[in-house]
């Protein structure tokens, strides 16, 4: 097992400038500002805001109402916030606490979960490896396992430190899950009414930054899901390509953000968007947020636009391909991207 540089160790011993492997491109760098001052900016696009409530009217014009709400902000951008989601706020702020006590304890104590991507063991506490061609590295350390189905998971995984996080997290991914199904006529059946979703976490551990304008907690990137849930501790840093410009989140109290995944992209046709997004970081303070896939079954259920979607004057924008298909093919084109783009810069230095 190949030993990883922790983000937090590196802030714990005291650097005061950031190591040039977590320096992004000079491309990228002319877009990285503050992300306290983007967060207070009023101008210009903002994040939808959805209030399930009204979800559950007994007046279905209500009801009708709020599912094209959802499918309009799932059209245009491809994310938004959902309020009164119905997952319990006092089941939240545990979630969280339990997530941030985790992190709290020391590297040494976190290394015992430590993953091993080398050998394809991808659960558990770990670093982004330099895998791509500019060996770039990201400024975040994560926890990452299944929480759903509860068969599928493996407890030997988890955190046994705080006590309550099996307890707390198995509760959260089973109201998570129903929420994601929205009724049979709801959202499920826009995901193509698939049965076995997966729900993957990932708690992703930004630490503070001695010069956020260099680095970035996570690259720009699309998720692989059919739908993504995002929780963080009221510490602004997700940002959104909207209409060619980066738009940063508000943080809305009480919220859950809900991202629009390439499955559902997919299997809308393209009507559904799955949006660029990244992490900022910052030098003040430590940000956490609680990500949540949801996946189909990697080679049971083949992605291709649903049929209703496919018509003469739009036919189908994506060919047919199983979800680990589709992740494969989105890795090999990465991979090929950062190579010419490390070819460019060859160049640009002669």
């Amino acid at each position: 097992m190949v030993a990883t540089t922790r983000v937090e160790s590196l802030v714990n011993s005291g650097i005061e400038s950031v190591p040039k492997e977590y320096i992004r491109p000079k491309e990228e760098l002319m877009s990285i500002g503050d992300i306290f001052q983007e967060e207070k900016n009023e101008e210009g696009p903002q994040l939808p805001t959805i209030d399930l409530q009204a979800i559950d009217s007994e007046d279905e014009t209500v009801r009708r109402k709020c599912m094209e709400e959802l499918r309009n902000a799932a059209m245009e951008w491809g994310v938004m916030h959902l309020i009164n989601h119905g997952i319990p706020e006092d089941l939240i702020e545990r979630l969280k606490k339990s997530g941030e006590g985790f992190f709290r304890l020391p590297v040494e104590e976190k290394e015992k979960y430590a993953n091993d991507q080398a050998a394809g063991k991808i659960q558990g506490y770990g670093s982004k490896l330099a895998n791509n061609a500019s060996g770039q590295l990201e400024w975040e350390d994560y926890f990452f396992h299944l929480v759903f189905p509860e068969d599928k998971r493996d407890l030997s995984l988890w955190p046994k430190t705080p006590s309550d996080y099996t307890e707390v997290t198995s509760d959260y991914a089973k109201r998570l899950r129903a929420l994601a199904g929205l009724e049979p006529e709801r959202l499920e059946k826009e995901v193509g009414g698939m049965e076995e979703l997966l729900l993957q976490m990932k708690i992703n551990y930004y630490p503070k930054c001695p010069q956020p304008e260099l680095a970035l907690g996570v690259e720009a990137h699309t998720d692989v899901s059919a739908l993504t849930f995002i929780l963080h501790n009221m510490v602004p840093g997700l940002q959104l390509f909207y209409e060619g410009k980066w738009v940063t989140a508000k943080c809305v109290p009480n919220s859950i953000i809900m991202h629009i995944g390439d499955t559902l992209e997919i299997l809308s046709n393209g009507a559904y968007k799955s949006i660029l997004h990244r992490g900022l970081v910052n030098k003040e303070k430590v940000r956490i947020s609680w990500a949540v896939f949801c996946e189909p079954p990697k080679e049971k259920i083949v992605l291709k636009p649903l049929p209703e979607t496919v018509t003469a004057e739009s036919p189908a924008k994506f060919p047919p391909r199983t979800f680990a298909q589709h992740i494969h093919h989105k890795l090999f084109r990465k991979a090929q991207e950062d190579e010419d783009g490390k070819l460019a810069t060859k160049e640009d230095a002669n």
